[in-house]
Parts: structure tokens; sequence; C-alpha cells
């Protein structure tokens, strides 16, 4: 099975010895997305509805560069630094797959880099 790493300017750089996303087969996996601006390498000013807005902007940037896109993901894996914030993070989360959203998981984790509020990591079909 062919295994291609993906890199877009578009979302943040790895900031790490990892990909932003690998294609194998008709499959794409990425790597955990925080709400990072691509420009300024900094977190989103806001709360969690300004940072997942910001980590799915991302992700949906990295899918393309891939050849797919936020309605072809089949699952998510959200990590919250606070559980409490689902509600906010599950709106804001809502507003980018309001058709069959995909299979999901959500954990609260003790810390995330650059104490970021939300982590998200995704697998997508190519188109």
């Amino acid at each position: 099975m062919k295994r291609e790493a993906i890199s877009t300017d578009k979302a943040p750089a790895a900031a790490g010895p990892y990909s932003q996303a690998i294609c194998a087969g008709d499959l794409v996996f990425t790597a955990g997305q925080v709400g990072l601006d691509p420009k300024t390498r900094k977190l989103v000013e806001g709360g969690i509805k300004e940072q997942t807005r910001q980590t799915l902007q991302n992700i949906a940037a990295i899918l393309e560069a891939a050849g797919s896109s936020l309605d072809r993901v089949v699952k998510t894996t959200v990590f919250l630094k606070n559980i409490g914030d689902f509600g906010q993070m599950n709106a804001a989360y809502g507003e980018f797959f309001p058709q069959q959203p995909p299979a999901r998981s959500t954990f609260q984790v003790a810390a995330l880099p650059l104490d970021a509020l939300i982590e998200i990591e995704t697998i997508a079909v190519k188109k």
C-alpha cells in the first residue's frame, strides 16, 4: 500500500518529527491539531469555541491538501483539557459537521501542547 506524507502551509507546520497527515490507500489520517493560527503560530484568542473552530479549519486545510474534505471524515478523536467545555465544543464542532457527522470519541486529558484547550485528530476517505 502506498503511503504519502501531506503538508500544507494553510495549516500550522508540524512542530516535531511527524506529518500533518498521512495518506494510506484511500484513507487520510491527520495528526492531532490544536487551535493555532497558521500565520502567527499562536493559539487563537477566545475560548473553547474559537479554538475548536480554528482546529477544524486547520484540519480542513490539511484534508484538502490530501484530496479529501471534512464531509469525508469518518472518525474523529477529540481531546479536551476540561470536559466541562464539552457543550461549547460540541456546538462549534456541529457547525462543521451539519449532516451525517462522523463517529467520535471525546476524552479529557491532563494537558495539551501549548496549553491548548482542545486537540482533534481525524480519519477521512479520499475523494
